[in-house]
């Protein structure tokens, strides 16, 4: 007999090891998330998977999947606290939507349509971060940096370089960069790496690729975040 958990009353299969995440998407159900990767080690860090197991909340991307648990994942309650976090990370970088080359193609963008979010609610930090152009092929935008270490991740684990870390905490938290000069473009990053692609917003950008794909012809333009996420993560279960 299989396994199951329940998400919002329905009753869903699982594996020994799996997570909350890969259950759900497993099974057709999306849970909105940012540092998320099914390639990737899970990392816990932009909490919009956050949800209610037998009433205690959890993050879905890393809470292991185990028999009997009742789970909550589309409520008001949570759904809202998701849109604040959204909110939060577009006032603490700079995301000029409509002038990024990333808009229409954007998980930072199509989460916070996702979500209903109208507005950015919270007073903008306006903070101070660097943009290296050093690189020939590869552009980091600082400002955009939401902390979802997919970067990190993906040089470690699949381009096997090592190529980004997160230094600093809180205000003074920032991307940096495996080189003595702290400049991009003498680290051994290519732009053919999967580190320079997974990004989820606008910070890491191939150079003279901008506006290829006009805006209004975008991944996002034309589908939901669920419906993209469920597709590539698992195409059996797309709509």
């Amino acid at each position: 007999m299989s396994k199951t958990i329940t998400i919002d009353s329905k009753a869903i299969p699982f594996e020994e090891g799996q997570t909350i995440m890969e259950a759900a998407a497993a099974a057709g159900i999306y849970i909105p998330h940012l540092c998320h990767h099914p390639d990737y080690t899970p990392h816990g860090s932009c909490k919009l998977c956050n949800v209610k197991v037998n009433g205690r909340v959890c993050s879905a991307c890393t809470f292991p999947a185990m028999e009997g648990q009742e789970i909550l994942n589309e409520t008001k309650e949570l759904n809202d606290d998701r849109r604040k976090i959204t909110q939060m990370l577009f006032v603490e970088g700079n995301h000029l939507c409509p002038g990024c080359e990333k808009s229409g193609n954007c998980k930072l963008q199509a989460v916070g349509y996702y979500l209903n979010m109208l507005d950015n609610h919270f007073v903008h930090f306006f903070a101070r971060r660097n943009l290296d152009a050093s690189h020939p092929e590869v552009l980091i935008d600082l400002n955009r940096c939401i902390f979802c270490t997919l970067c990190v991740r993906a040089s470690q684990q699949k381009d096997g370089k090592d190529v980004f870390a997160i230094s600093g905490r809180g205000i003074n938290k920032q991307l940096i960069f495996n080189a003595e000069s702290g400049l991009l473009k003498d680290t051994d990053l290519e732009a053919t790496d999967e580190a320079a692609h997974i990004c989820p917003t606008g910070a890491i950008l191939i150079k003279r690729t901008g506006y290829h794909v006009p805006i209004g012809e975008r991944i996002y333009d034309h589908k939901q975040i669920d419906q993209v996420s469920l597709e590539t993560e698992h195409p059996e279960h797309g709509k």
